[in-house]
């Protein structure tokens, strides 16, 4: 069974090199520890709204952006 996750691993890590920061950067900027940043972006464990929000403000970005797409019209009625 897959871990139920927030936030879309690959969307954080691509936001994260785009800001031009490492995993340590934004998780001390964050306020979250390092283990906690590397599993978020490894889709080991859920990033909780708070953590979420942060991760969002230290990135320059919505949380939405750092959320799984939506699904389109036709893979919901599949």
């Amino acid at each position: 069974m897959e871990p139920r996750r927030n936030q879309d691993p690959g969307r954080v890590r691509r936001k994260r090199i785009q800001a031009g920061l490492n995993q340590t950067t934004l998780a001390l900027k964050a306020g979250i520890s390092k283990n906690h940043m590397s599993q978020v972006e490894r889709g080991v464990t859920g990033a909780s709204p708070r953590v979420l929000k942060q991760l969002a403000d230290v990135l320059g970005c919505e949380i939405a952006d750092l959320m799984p797409p939506e699904p389109t019209v036709s893979e919901s009625a599949a």
